[in-house]
């Protein structure tokens, strides 16, 4: 990693220096994370981008989302995967933290986390690498103690969930249910498979149900769970014009 990284922005555990007053960059809401896996091509998560407010990308994903015909708002990570001339570009949105303990998803929410923001869209966190998909979803899981987050991709939504929650559905969505708490029993409302105190012991016991209508409710007292939500019309997709 250049001295030029660690000079500007010190190392991860510099954000989380007690003590001291701490003054935000400017953040226009919604804010949306671009994470450098596949790109999005389902309208969702491409509508998401558009209305963004402000979008920080995940190192690399800088390039895609220029091959897109957007800029990034700031650019978050090691810098390992941004080119020179980009580097010399956006040298003034550029927030380089080169701890290996963390992904680089990781370091641009725990960025925006640290600028106050409390609502985080993550988009382009799929579609490569299956181990980094995996990996990507279950960290959901962590940022959800510290701000609402969701992960969108071409196919739905990942929430990741710590308590009680409704969500809004419609008749046939398809909802899977994966607990990272496998010991602690779920109940489920207004899903076709429906669930009364049952533990998932393994990922597969809660994948593949499906909504009964314009709600379901996931039940349980504590521990955590990632709901995958797929989109309505789900094989829709675009290009930007």
């Amino acid at each position: 990693m250049d001295s030029e990284c660690r000079v500007k922005n010190g190392s991860s555990s510099d954000m989380e220096t007690p003590s001291i007053t701490h003054y935000p960059l400017p953040i226009i809401h919604p804010v949306v994370v671009l994470a450098d896996g596949g790109f999005p091509t389902h309208f969702v998560p491409l509508d998401m981008l558009e209305s963004a407010g402000t979008i920080v990308c995940c190192d690399g994903a800088a390039e895609k989302l220029l091959h897109y015909g957007k800029e990034p708002g700031y650019i978050v990570g090691d810098l390992d995967s941004l080119s020179s001339a980009l580097k010399i570009r956006f040298t003034d949105r550029l927030h380089c933290f080169d701890s290996q303990e963390t992904n680089d998803l990781t370091k641009a929410v725990e960025f925006c986390i640290r600028q106050g923001v409390q609502a985080i869209t993550i988009v382009g966190a799929t579609g490569l690498r299956e181990d980094h998909t995996i990996a990507n979803v279950s960290l959901l899981a962590d940022y959800a103690a510290k701000c609402r987050v969701e992960m969108i991709t071409d196919y739905g939504i990942f929430t990741a969930i710590t308590k009680t929650t409704a969500f809004e559905s419609y008749a046939g969505q398809q909802v899977s249910i994966f607990a990272l708490t496998p010991e602690k029993p779920v109940t489920l409302h207004g899903l076709k498979y429906p669930l009364h105190k049952h533990k998932l012991l393994s990922w597969w016991m809660g994948s593949l149900n499906e909504a009964n209508g314009a709600e379901f409710t996931i039940e349980f007292e504590e521990g955590t769970l990632i709901v995958f939500r797929t989109h309505e019309g789900a094989k829709g997709k675009r290009t930007k014009t």
